[in-house]
């Protein structure tokens, strides 16, 4: 039985905007900028700075000097836990536990942030990965950022940057198909995709859940 769902997208794909809506339709919570927001607290940084780092990767400069930095710091008298530096590894880590107890209550739509590989034993996750058309991304980058100049540009790097945090921290390669139940385009409309995502779920399950799905989406007038 499917107790949770991972969602991975291209920037600019509306996969956020299918996530949120498998959520409602479920009455699942739904964790993607809330996620943030619980490594923040658990880590005691401002949320800013754990935006800073959500599904980055730490340029070599810093992956490189991170030990020396951190002995430097114990051998000045600070105590390891208070030496602990947040960057994109710390936060990646944090994720990771945030992601594993999310699953243990289940009941809940994860965007992003590897989820579908640090659950990809899990056989009650189910992992979906959705991609947009070429236009349409163009299109939803503009509406977030404004006439950019180079909108495909702002797009190839936010996904070069995804892919680089799941292959560093995750070990895994973002695309590779083997990792998801479903891998769909967002082009036949946000709510449609959820639909057929809420649909493949429960479709997969007892005749029960199916019959309870197709009461939420065709309700008796």
């Amino acid at each position: 039985m499917f107790r949770v769902i991972t969602v991975a997208r291209e920037y600019g794909s509306g996969g956020a905007a299918v996530a949120r809506r498998v959520a409602e339709l479920l009455g699942w919570s739904l964790l993607d900028g809330s996620l943030v927001g619980v490594v923040a607290r658990r880590a005691q940084v401002d949320i800013e700075m754990a935006r800073r780092y959500d599904e980055s990767v730490d340029s070599w400069w810093r992956r490189f000097h991170r030990a020396g930095i951190w002995s430097a710091a114990v051998d000045a008298g600070v105590s390891p836990a208070e030496a602990e530096l947040f960057d994109a590894e710390t936060m990646a880590a944090y994720t990771h536990e945030v992601i594993q107890e999310a699953a243990l209550k289940g009941n809940c739509v994860i965007v992003g942030r590897g989820a579908q590989c640090v659950l990809r034993d899990s056989p009650e996750a189910f992992h979906v990965f959705v991609y947009g058309s070429w236009p349409e991304r163009i299109a939803r980058a503009r509406e977030r950022f404004g006439q950019v100049r180079d909108a495909a540009s702002v797009l190839r790097s936010f996904d070069r940057t995804r892919a680089a945090c799941i292959r560093r921290y995750f070990k895994c390669d973002w695309k590779d198909p083997h990792l998801y139940h479903m891998m769909i385009s967002s082009q036949p409309g946000i709510g449609n995709v959820a639909s057929m995502v809420v649909s493949a779920v429960c479709d997969s399950e007892s005749p029960a859940a199916s019959a309870w799905y197709r009461t939420i989406r065709y309700p008796r007038n």
